[in-house]
């Protein structure tokens, strides 16, 4: 099994989990947060006051999937969120060793 985490623009959420339910992927967690890369924030006016935003608001997308779905996944996120624009996000993939479902006690793909 994957974990997959994904830091995408907020505005592209719904396309992503649009574009992921379409291969298959049944669950996943979404949190907002804040952070910059390559970007390095940006610079806004505020009633004639000119101030640095240093983190950007993103959006995190985790999910658990089997192994065969894995590069559907990645290529469904990247299809969805890409605007070809500085700040499009990046995909982390990482493996998962043990998935235990808490109500069940059911282990492995059966628990995702």
């Amino acid at each position: 099994m994957k974990q997959i985490t994904a830091i995408i623009k907020p505005f592209k959420l719904d396309e992503v989990r649009e574009a992921l339910a379409e291969v298959g992927v049944n669950g996943l967690t979404v949190t907002e947060v804040k952070g910059f890369g390559r970007q390095k924030g940006h610079t806004e006016l505020y009633r004639g006051a000119e101030y640095v935003v240093d983190f950007l608001p993103k959006v995190k997308v985790e999910l658990v999937i089997d192994d065969a779905l894995t590069e559907q996944a990645v290529d469904a996120i990247i299809k969805a969120a890409r605007t070809g624009k500085i700040g499009d996000g990046k995909i982390f993939v990482r493996d998962v060793e043990q998935v235990i479902r808490i109500r069940t006690g059911e282990t492995g793909p059966e628990a995702v």
